[in-house]
C-alpha cells in the first residue's frame, strides 16, 4: 500500500467512524490519530476535547489533551482536517498558524484566565482549570498539530510559555503512513552516533546469530538524555509502559540521586538498558576499536526508565554532570524478514529483559493463545447475511496490511471492503473496553485503552498459574461481537447527546444496561440483527441522559473524566435509581 492508498483508507476509516456516530469528520480523524499515538508510545492516554473559539482579535483551537498519571508531562492536539482524497501539500506556515491557535489556549490557561470565559460544563473548562493547577510542576509540555495533508516541517522550534519551553511536531498522513502501514513505529527512528557522541559507538560485537546480530557497549549518557528529548516516548517499547515518575522513593528517584551524587559510579551501579534495531553500520571508534556508527529502527525494550531519569534530571538540575555518565547496553540488530515473526521475537526479548520489573505478560500478549483464537475465529465466523465478516487487528496495523496484501487490483480491493469494512474492525484494546464495560467495570474503560487492556488480561485466568482458560468457540465470539455492537451503538447515540464526556456516559450506560437487564439481555438477537433494535435504543437514550447525571452531580465539580477513572464513581453512579425498563424490547424478549 502506498502513501496515497494509505490516505484514502484514512479517510474511509473517518468516515466509518462518523457512520458510528463522530460528529465531525475533524474529530474522528483526531481520535484515530491521536489513539495510534498513544497505542506506540508516543503519548499518553489520550482525550478528546473540542474547542475553538475567539477571545478579541485572537482564535483560539484545541482537538485533544492527554496528561501523564504524575501530571508532571502535557500533549495539547490541534486537528488541521480538510478530508482531501488526493495527496496535498500544507504550508508550513498554515501548520505554524493552528498551533499558535492552541499555543494561546495553553498561555491562558497557564495565567488561569482561560476558565472563566468557557462553559462550567464543557470539557475545556474543565482542562483549563486542570492545566492552571499543573503547569507550574510540568516537566514537559508539547503541541502537537494534526492534518491529512503532507506537510514539509515536521518539528518547529520550542516556544516559551510561562516560563516553560513548548515543543511544537506536525503529524502529518506521511508522518503517519510510516508509523501505521509498517505497524511499527521503530522506522522513523535513525540514530547517528557519530554525530550525537562525535564518534562511532565503541562496542563488542557479535554477528552471526540466526535471527539477530549481538553487540554489547557503553552509550554515553549525554546521548540517551538527547535522543529522549528529540524522540521521547517513541523511543521505547511500545507495549511495555514504562513508569516514568521520579517522585518518592522508587528506582527512578534512586537514579536520579547516583547522576547528582556519584555520577562515576553510575555504569557500576546500574543494569543497563537493551535495544533493539532494524539494521546497523559499523565503522570504527577514535581508538580505532569496531563501533557503531548509527542505528536504524532503534527502539529501546527495557531500561525506560533510566533513558527517561537521565533527561529529567538534567532537566531539573541543570548542573547534572552527565559527561562522567555511562550507561551498560545490549544491542540487538534484527535480521528477521518476516515482520510477524520479528515483531514475535522483540515481544519475547522485551518480556524476557522486563522479567525482573515485573511487567505482566499481558504487556506482551498479541501472541497469546487467546488473541490468536480470536484472530482465527474472526476469519471463519461470517456474518448471518453469510458475506461480511468482522476483522481482528490481533497486531496493530494487520488490517491495513492485509487489505495491501489481498486487494491487489481495484476490484478485489472494494470487494474486500464490502466483506470487512473498517466499521468491523475489532483491536484488542476495543474487545477490552467492550467486555469490561459489560462486565460493569466502566471506572476500568475510563483509564484508558493500554490500562483497560491490562487490567482486562491481568483478569483473564492463567493456565500457567493453574486457572481455566476461557473457552472460545463461535458462539462465545459472536456474544463478544454482540457486546462491541452494543457499546459502538451507545457511543453513537451519546455523542451528540452531550458536549463534553460522551466516552464516559457511554461506558457507564453499557454497564448499567448489563446491570439492569444483563440476565434477560439476548445477545445472540444483536448479533443476528448486527445492531440494536429501535425499541432498545430509546430505552438507552433515557438512561444515557440519567447516568450524564449521575455522573455530574457524584462529581461534586470534580473533572468528569478524572472522576469516571474511581471505582467510587463506578459504585456511586451504578448503585443510583433509574427509569424503569420499557415494555416490547425483542432484545430482552
Amino acid at each position: 500500500m502506498d502513501l496515497q492508498e494509505f490516505l484514502s483508507e484514512t479517510q474511509a476509516d473517518v468516515r466509518a467512524r462518523m457512520l458510528d456516530g463522530s460528529p465531525f469528520a475533524e474529530l474522528a480523524f483526531s481520535e484515530i490519530v491521536m489513539q495510534h499515538m498513544a497505542d506506540i508510545g508516543m503519548t499518553f492516554e489520550p482525550n478528546g476535547c473540542h474547542y475553538q473559539g475567539k477571545i478579541g482579535n485572537a482564535n483560539f483551537r484545541l482537538s485533544g489533551y492527554a496528561i501523564s498519571d504524575d501530571c508532571d508531562q502535557l500533549d495539547l492536539f490541534v486537528s488541521l482536517y480538510d478530508g482531501v482524497d488526493t495527496l496535498s501539500p500544507i504550508a508550513d506556515a498554515e501548520t505554524k498558524t493552528v498551533a499558535d491557535q492552541c499555543l494561546r489556549f495553553l498561555l491562558l490557561c497557564a495565567e488561569g484566565r482561560m476558565a472563566s470565559r468557557l462553559d462550567p460544563t464543557s470539557e475545556a473548562r474543565s482542562l483549563a482549570e486542570t492545566i492552571q493547577s499543573i503547569y507550574n510542576g510540568l516537566d514537559q509540555v508539547r503541541v502537537f498539530v494534526l492534518t491529512d495533508k503532507v506537510a514539509k516541517a515536521k518539528n518547529f522550534k520550542p516556544r516559551l510559555i510561562g516560563k516553560k519551553s513548548v515543543h511544537l511536531e506536525v503529524m502529518d498522513i506521511e508522518r503517519l503512513y510510516r508509523h501505521m502501514s509498517e505497524g511499527k513505529p521503530r522506522d522513523e527512528l535513525v540514530v547517528d552516533f557519530t554525530q550525537i557522541s562525535g564518534s562511532a559507538l565503541p562496542c563488542v560485537f557479535v554477528p552471526g546469530q540466526a535471527d539477530y546480530d549481538y553487540a554489547l557497549a557503553a552509550v554515553p549518557g549525554e546521548a540517551l538524555r538527547y535522543l529522549y528529548e528529540r524522540y521521547g516516548a517513541r523511543l521505547l517499547e511500545a507495549n511495555v509502559r514504562s513508569f516514568l515518575s521520579v517522585k518518592g522513593k522508587g528506582v527512578n528517584a534512586g537514579i536520579q540521586k547516583t547522576l547528582r551524587e556519584a555520577p562515576d559510579r553510575f555504569m557500576a551501579y546500574n543494569n543497563g538498558i537493551v535495544l533493539v534495531a532494524d539494521e546497523a553500520r559499523l565503522s570504527n571508534a577514535l581508538d580505532g576499536s569496531p563501533g557503531i556508527a548509527w542505528l536504524k529502527g532503534m527502539q529501546i525494550v527495557n531500561g525506560g526508565q533510566t533513558t527517561a531519569s537521565l533527561y529529567f534530571a538534567k532537566k531539573k538540575y541543570p548542573d547534572t554532570d552527565l559527561a562522567q555518565v555511562r550507561v551498560p547496553a545490549k544491542i540487538i540488530i534484527m535480521k528477521i524478514q518476516d515482520a510477524a515473526k520479528e515483531e514475535a521475537l522483540v515481544s519475547d526479548i522485551s518480556r524476557f529483559a522486563n522479567s525482573q520489573n515485573a511487567v505482566r505478560q499481558s504487556d506482551l500478549s498479541a501472541n497469546k493463545p487467546f488473541h490468536v483464537d480470536i484472530e482465527r475465529l474472526s476469519l471463519t465466523v461470517y456474518c448471518p447475511d453469510g458475506v461480511g465478516r468482522w476483522f481482528y487487528e490481533r497486531a496493530a496495523g494487520s488490517y491495513m496490511t492485509m487489505l495491501a496484501r489481498e486487494g491487489t487490483t481495484p476490484a478485489r480491493l472494494r470487494a474486500l471492503k464490502d466483506t470487512v469494512p473498517p466499521a468491523r474492525k475489532l483491536t484488542k484494546t476495543d474487545l477490552a473496553k467492550y467486555v469490561l464495560a459489560w462486565d460493569g467495570r466502566p471506572d476500568v474503560v475510563s483509564l484508558g485503552a493500554q490500562k483497560c487492556f491490562d487490567r482486562f488480561m491481568a483478569s483473564m485466568p492463567s493456565p500457567e498459574e493453574g486457572g481455566v482458560a476461557p473457552v472460545l468457540d463461535s458462539t462465545a465470539y459472536k456474544a463478544m461481537v454482540a457486546k462491541a455492537i452494543l457499546y459502538k451503538a451507545v457511543q453513537k447515540l451519546v455523542r451528540p447527546m452531550f458536549q463534553a464526556f460522551q466516552g464516559n456516559v457511554a461506558s457507564y450506560t453499557v454497564a448499567l444496561v448489563s446491570k439492569l437487564v444483563g440476565e434477560q439481555f439476548k445477545l445472540d438477537r444483536v448479533w443476528i440483527r448486527q445492531g440494536l433494535s429501535p425499541e432498545l435504543l430509546a430505552q438507552i437514550a433515557i438512561w444515557a441522559k440519567e447516568v450524564h447525571e449521575e455522573l455530574q452531580r457524584t462529581a461534586s465539580g470534580r473533572m468528569i473524566s478524572e472522576w469516571s477513572k474511581k471505582p467510587d464513581c463506578s459504585e456511586a453512579v451504578l448503585k443510583a435509581p433509574y427509569s424503569k425498563v420499557m415494555e416490547g424490547i425483542p432484545e430482552l424478549a
